[in-house]
């Protein structure tokens, strides 16, 4: 006879109960495994998903890149509305956004006193503008959390490369730290250097990246006016790393974890880690560096007409999520406002059918109506069963006792289930522990392997080819680094395009 849910789950407090009332002390949590997460980690990675906001004097010249000549003029965004740019990114249930308050170019997006090169000097607003302060007051009104890019390099200041360049920009950044309320994320970029207007000297200049910036003295003005905030550096500010490509996607084995380390015996900066290390990371890394996988909607990072008819699709943009959020990091979806400063609607088209694919695919969980049998349950306590797998939360999770590294997880239904998403999450404030893991299906007359998957971390999805039928499913955990810690399983089924 199958026992539903809560039977099973009124079976293991029985057998706590027993152990208690004859006198055995139950076991506590399972120790931490290597690096762990910062609760300020644990809450950016729960984001899942953010988006980044490319606006300046680029989205006008139709460049990518400025050379930081341009006229502050230039930038005139007739229509501008930051309330529809933020409502855009929330239709796609992305939960913060990182806008370009200084790119390449130079150009301040606020009324800096640092620079000329500013909006402050523009025909926007006769002057009297502020991006920032628009962007990020919008934010507020509409629950989206505010982050800032702000670029290290700088082609239009004559002083870039000198030492009073650093005063320049750490001026700047203390200027948005401190002016434009709670901050969340921190980007620095890592293009640095090369040819520029440089106040009219038009030379190339080049910089030693690894010292040039004294970054941890850039990093303590952060901490100190934005102690919350996370920061973006690659490895070298502490938080995350880039994932190595601008593309959105992690390797299909990807740690959450990673090591620092000296590029050629010199300090690390921005832009001098490879691609490769950060697509995977590295098992049993020193510290919890999570990947943030970055992709624009378009092909391009700013605003270009001629892109109009090139913006990624809902299914794009899903299959982008299970590929970042599904092996552990985090989607930064770029969504650029036109030159009218909105956002264009095929993108918000595309967002809105995003958004929907995500809630609809993960609203049921076919575990829901399962039922559960563990390997093994930690001391045999309640509090560890499987069943907490189908409870979102901080403090719930299916552990196993300290020497069993390698248990199953049985899943019964009383009729087959049709699915083609299989999702796990770790219990990461415990560490990485899972190695590999096995899915198999019960096809009448036995189990046959159907997928396979090594890292999890705080979110591992595992996308089949195809949908499969099935009234049994076993979760097997080939091996782990230490007692296994699951916060969360669940088997679920994209939707059927309507025809």
């Amino acid at each position: 006879m199958l026992w539903t849910r809560r039977e099973f789950v009124a079976g293991s407090l029985t057998v706590a109960a027993s152990s208690v009332m004859k006198g055995v002390t139950p076991v506590g949590d399972p120790t931490s495994y290597g690096a762990t997460p910062t609760p300020l980690q644990r809450c950016w990675q729960q984001m899942e998903t953010y988006a980044f906001v490319h606006f300046g004097v680029n989205t006008f010249t139709d460049k990518e890149w400025g050379y930081g000549d341009e006229s502050p003029d230039l930038f005139n965004p007739a229509n501008f509305d930051p309330d529809q740019i933020v409502e855009s990114i929330k239709m796609g249930g992305l939960k913060g956004l990182i806008l370009t308050a200084k790119h390449h170019d130079g150009f301040c997006l606020w009324p800096t006193r640092t620079t000329e090169h500013s909006v402050r000097n523009s025909k926007w607003m006769a002057g009297k503008g502020d991006v920032v302060r628009a962007i990020s007051d919008a934010a507020r009104r509409h629950s989206v959390k505010f982050g800032i890019y702000v670029s290290p390099w700088d082609r239009n200041a004559a002083t870039y490369g000198t030492p009073t360049y650093l005063q320049m920009y750490r001026e700047q950044i203390r200027e948005l730290m401190t002016g434009y309320g709670p901050i969340f994320l921190v980007w620095f970029d890592g293009a640095n250097g090369g040819d520029g207007y440089y106040g009219g000297a038009r030379e190339t200049r080049k910089i030693d990246q690894s010292t040039y910036y004294e970054w941890s003295e850039t990093q303590a003005i952060v901490r100190n006016y934005q102690p919350s905030a996370i920061i973006h550096g690659q490895t070298v500010l502490g938080d995350m790393r880039w994932v190595g490509n601008e593309k959105g996607y992690a390797a299909e084995t990807c740690w959450e974890t990673f090591t620092p380390k000296e590029a050629n015996g010199r300090p690390l900066a921005p832009g001098g880690i490879k691609g490769s290390d950060l697509k995977t990371g590295e098992r049993h890394g020193s510290k919890w560096l999570p990947p943030e996988c970055d992709v624009s909607i378009r092909p391009g990072w700013f605003w270009h007409a001629s892109e109009d008819a090139s913006v990624k699709s809902s299914g794009e943009l899903f299959d982008l999520y299970t590929k970042s959020v599904g092996r552990g990091g985090l989607l930064l979806l770029n969504v650029p406002p036109n030159r009218d400063g909105v956002i264009c609607e095929q993108d918000r088209k595309s967002l809105v059918g995003f958004h929907r694919l995500v809630e609809r695919t993960f609203a049921h969980n076919l575990l829901e109506h399962a039922h559960l049998i563990a390997s093994n349950v930690r001391d045999r306590q309640a509090r560890f069963s499987a069943s907490h797998l189908l409870e979102a939360g901080e403090k719930t999770f299916w552990a196993t006792d300290d020497t069993v590294t390698s248990p199953t997880l049985e899943v019964r239904f009383s009729q087959a289930v049709e699915f083609d998403i299989f999702r796990l999450k770790e219990a990461t404030q415990f560490g990485q522990r899972i190695d590999a893991v096995v899915i198999d299906v019960w096809d009448g007359s036995g189990f046959r392997e159907i997928a396979q998957a090594t890292s999890i971390g705080i979110c591992r999805i595992v996308r089949l080819n195809s949908p499969v039928q099935a009234s049994g499913v076993r979760i097997r955990i080939q091996s782990s680094s230490a007692s296994v810690v699951l916060a969360e399983a669940g088997l679920y089924r994209t939707p059927v395009p309507a025809k």
